[in-house]
């Protein structure tokens, strides 16, 4: 945290400031926040140093995070502290609230610069300490889970390692295969349950006549065939969790007494009027959109919002493609420690495929495709020839023609500009014309973004769905 901007016409202050910080820091000043923001879009500063002038008069705390809303988009851990007369010291408080680091007010002092500084400084290291420590949460045989390049992903593990600890209700919600299983498991295993039982119950592949007696167990003599009591899921797993995968497809009955699971925290077995007690943690997960279902009416309203505590909505696969490499090596582990084979890598060739294809079947098909090539391959890599020819024929990469009459700058400007279209193109695509979460995969900003999609003639309208 070294570099640090000023927004202020008031030489005094901006003189205090570089008197105060001008030895240990890279300083510069402006006049006004749109040439700050110009500034800003081509070179990161740490802290900003703001003039309370540039904020709206408005003492709404809404209205002053709008105004502050571009340096954040910009940078989210940009420190912004806002700089105020003592007489309106209540909107500098407000910037606080609206997202502002800290404050101080005119005259501005040199040693309350420095302290400011110090105190960001500081806290910025702290927080550092605390995402180490975080980081240490996790169990040893979930580092190569957690292990993820994808900011998305990133935030989910976030989320899992928050709720983790808690009873609360998880719905985790995604495409099939991107591994929902895995990180119901990977909830209990970090929770305060991970002695009990993890029952792990797949509500799409029971037949509906046979779901709740599933769940909920049965008495004797409950229905044609009931020849001896039967404990359901929720029984067996007493004190532990229950992973309620494709939640979505249970028959309405289910749904009422899953509601009164999550309610009351009791249930009665099918033929039963005894009410049985459960402690158990619900952790639930669909492919369908809940939400959409209960509006149609085909989902329990009231058990979607008892579902809903706590949502997580876990990427699909062609939207984190970093992780790809990552993932492959950890199925490739896994192989390895079950079979008598020491396959130790995967070709580059084999790499640059993987992460061109679409995966419509997510981490599953990615793990699928491993174990094939891995019976299939005789050497100590992973090669091309072990994996489906279409992997390597469809989507491979079209090589761009050169141009060998133009000059060789001309020649390189097309071929940068072709593949900036494409990238652009795909970016868009993956994130369904979104430009903010486009911008962020591509480590650009939104600005710069925009100009490239005016320059290669790209309408994000053509990829929305």
């Amino acid at each position: 945290m070294n570099s640090v901007m000023i927004v202020s016409s008031d030489q005094r202050i901006i003189k205090t400031i570089f008197s105060a910080l001008s030895d240990n820091y890279d300083l510069m000043h402006v006049t006004c926040r749109n040439k700050a923001l110009e500034f800003l879009q081509k070179k990161r500063r740490d802290i900003l140093f703001v003039d309370a002038e540039i904020l709206p008069d408005t003492l709404s705390v809404n209205k002053i995070r709008e105004s502050l809303r571009p340096f954040r988009d910009l940078y989210p851990s940009i420190e912004i502290v806002i700089m105020t007369p003592a007489e309106t010291i209540r909107n500098a408080v407000r910037a606080v609230k609206a997202g502002a680091s800290d404050y101080l007010t005119y005259p501005i002092i040199a040693d309350e610069v420095r302290l400011v500084v110090q105190n960001l400084t500081e806290s910025e290291i702290m927080e550092s300490e605390l995402e180490y420590l975080r980081e240490q949460q996790w169990r040893s045989d979930s580092l190569d889970i957690v292990n993820t390049k994808n900011i998305r992903m990133r935030d989910v593990f976030r989320s899992i390692k928050s709720v983790a600890p808690t009873k609360t209700t998880v719905l985790l919600m995604g495409e099939t295969g991107v591994g929902k299983g895995v990180l119901a498991k990977l909830i209990h295993q970090h929770s305060n349950r991970e002695d009990a039982r993890f029952i792990s119950v797949h509500c799409g592949a029971i037949p509906d006549s046979l779901i709740e007696s599933e769940l909920f167990g049965h008495e004797k003599g409950a229905f044609t065939g009931a020849i001896r009591k039967k404990l359901g899921k929720f029984e067996i797993a007493k004190n532990g969790s229950i992973f309620l995968d494709e939640i979505g497809t249970v028959t309405p009955p289910v749904q009422i007494k899953l509601l009164r699971v999550l309610q009351d925290k009791s249930f009665c077995r099918v033929g039963g009027d005894r009410d049985i007690e459960s402690d158990t943690r619900v952790i639930a997960a669909s492919n369908a959109d809940l939400r959409a279902m209960s509006d149609r009416g085909e989902f329990r309203k009231d058990l979607y919002y008892r579902l809903n505590v706590f949502p997580i909505e876990i990427p699909p696969l062609r939207e984190r493609p970093e992780d790809i490499p990552a993932l492959a090596l950890h199925f490739l582990r896994k192989m390895n420690s079950i079979n008598a084979k020491a396959i130790h890598d995967v070709h580059s060739d084999v790499y640059d495929a993987l992460i061109r294809y679409s995966w419509p079947g997510n981490i599953r098909e990615l793990e699928n495709l491993i174990e094939r090539a891995y019976i299939l391959e005789n050497s100590s890599i992973l090669t091309a020839k072990s994996f489906p020819a279409e992997l390597f024929e469809q989507h491979s990469l079209p090589l761009v023609p050169i141009e060998h009459s133009l000059p060789i700058a001309e020649a390189r400007r097309r071929i940068i500009a072709d593949f900036e279209k494409k990238y652009i193109r795909d970016l868009l695509e993956r994130h369904k014309g979104r430009i903010r979460q486009s911008a962020q995969e591509a480590g650009i900003t939104t600005r710069q973004l925009h100009k490239l999609m005016i320059k290669s003639g790209i309408r994000k309208e053509n990829f929305k769905t």
